[in-house]
């Protein structure tokens, strides 16, 4: 966690979950940066790059929620709050948001991408809750099992892993060749614009 504050706290948050048999869910965030512009589709669904991204995050397990940008904020807002403003400086464009965390119709756009996942706590409690038992249909206790407590930290390492060969790939896919000489060839000249 960057803030220290927020760390200190999530670990006070931690230790009470563990010292109750509880678990605790959290998000991750992932945040890739020097990504090149025009990765990705905006034409065809499956290569949409905000797709794919979306479901490499959403594939981790206990993971039930998936955002690019303020994605889950934009969505009480009004157009004129959320969409980043594009603006020219000595002949360059810029922009001074990035609501839309770096995609925009399933195309990178040049800005930092920046994605979270929502990871629910996990279902291994030593406290348990409340089962049946299949055989006879009575009511039990769930099974104690080894819990973690908290395994956001985890995830978030996860998240990186997953993300990695979806922009390998779409890299791939607009600069790729048969060796990293031609992949620089063809690299090199889009950089220059």
């Amino acid at each position: 966690m960057i803030d220290k504050s927020i760390a200190r706290r999530a670990v006070q948050l931690v230790r009470q979950a563990k010292k109750r048999g509880d678990t605790l869910g959290g998000i991750i965030e992932v945040i890739i940066t020097a990504v090149p512009i025009g990765l990705g589709s905006y034409v065809q669904y499956d290569r949409k790059l905000d797709g794919l991204l979306s479901q490499a995050i959403a594939s981790i397990h206990a993971v039930k929620g998936v955002e690019i940008g303020d994605g889950f904020t934009n969505a009480g807002m009004f157009g004129s709050q959320v969409h980043d403003e594009i603006f020219m400086k000595a002949s360059v464009s810029y922009r001074k948001t990035n609501r839309a965390g770096g995609l925009e119709g399933g195309v990178t756009n040049g800005q930092p991408i920046v994605i979270r996942g929502a990871m629910k706590p996990i279902s291994t409690l030593m406290n348990p809750l409340k089962s049946i038992d299949l055989k006879s249909g009575k009511g039990v206790e769930a099974r104690r099992e080894r819990s973690d407590f908290c395994v956001v930290p985890a995830c978030s390492v996860i998240g990186e892993a997953v993300v990695a060969p979806v922009i390998a790939n779409a890299f791939l896919e607009k600069y790729g060749g048969d060796s990293i000489n031609e992949i620089r060839k063809r690299y090199k000249p889009s950089r220059a614009h």
